[in-house]
């Protein structure tokens, strides 16, 4: 099937990011892509790269280079309007602070469609970012099979923001609310899931929490399937944040509510008092704010349609 989507391979270049010490070239084919790291510094061990969970197919004394199959290596597909993305990043694994987007891009036939499911996934270009919202399957490898839940299941969801040449920013969720609609109307009928600048309140009645981080520009909430619209389509409006990573504070947090030991921060649980104002109201007690742009940008956002389903009903 991947041999229909050699119509027009759009390949996004990193290369006004890199380092003048390094090149990569990337070869989107119809099966498989084909990435050459090219490294100027001798002491730099190639055997290191990693391009997803993939070790390098083979290396030489200045290059590092997979040639893999989509499938593989945990590319993530996004379906995106009229074009089919797969998306992953080359890392060093002995630099957590290396990281760079590898994206391939085609154009979605007319006549192609998932044999079973189209993947719930948005995406939203802001600037010289690019902010993903999806279902998820259950180990946040790749898109959700399904947009059905059954009542108290947990509905992955992942948030990301490709920075592109953007200076390192934390993805933050600060609202989210359920809805049976797809846009927001004054007399909608929500469910409240994350309210308060970051705070996870479904967690409060429910087993709801944020995933621990792979990496900063993404967030990952396992949500349990709420009684909320059961049998209707339900939509999750939410607002995403790509924020200064120094600059967390009451109102740039990610907060869930753990049993037995209360608010807990997601990114650093040694500083969860940024959580404390969850139950009553969170405040900056700064006078900079995201809608300058000077540190941050907001994005609202729309997942879904989703179902959840009552199996005893």
């Amino acid at each position: 099937m991947m041999a229909f989507f050699w119509q027009r391979a759009l390949l996004l270049s990193l290369a006004a990011a890199m380092s003048v010490y390094a090149d990569m070239k990337l070869e989107c084919r119809p099966d498989f892509v084909t990435l050459v790291w090219t490294e100027r510094r001798s002491q730099a061990d190639l055997s290191l790269f990693r391009l997803g969970n993939c070790f390098p197919t083979s290396i030489s004394a200045t290059e590092a280079v997979f040639s893999v199959d989509v499938n593989d290596c945990n590319f993530r597909r996004i379906v995106t309007g009229d074009h089919l993305m797969y998306t992953n990043d080359l890392t060093y694994s002995s630099s957590p602070d290396f990281t760079y987007p590898v994206v391939c891009a085609y154009e979605r036939p007319n006549n192609w469609y998932p044999l079973l499911y189209e993947p719930v996934f948005s995406t939203y270009g802001l600037g010289d970012l690019v902010f993903h919202i999806g279902l998820m399957n259950a180990d946040f490898s790749g898109p959700a099979e399904s947009s059905t839940f059954p009542l108290g299941s947990f509905i992955p969801i992942m948030a990301s923001v490709s920075q592109m040449t953007h200076q390192p920013l934390l993805l933050l969720l600060e609202e989210c609310v359920a809805a049976t609609t797809a846009e927001l109307q004054p007399e909608s009928t929500l469910y409240p899931i994350i309210a308060n600048k970051g705070c996870l309140v479904d967690s409060l009645v429910s087993r709801s929490k944020f995933e621990r981080r792979q990496k900063s520009s993404e967030i990952h909430l396992s949500l349990q399937a709420f009684r909320f619209g059961v049998g209707e389509r339900v939509f999750i409006h939410c607002k995403l944040v790509a924020w200064d990573p120094n600059g967390m504070d009451h109102t740039k947090k990610a907060c869930h509510y753990v049993k037995e030991h209360g608010w807990e921060l997601l990114d650093n649980s040694a500083y969860s008092n940024l959580c404390d104002c969850c139950e009553s109201d969170c405040k900056s007690r700064r006078s900079r704010s995201t809608e300058s742009g000077k540190h941050g940008v907001v994005q609202n956002a729309v997942l879904g349609p989703l179902t959840i389903t009552d199996v005893n009903s």
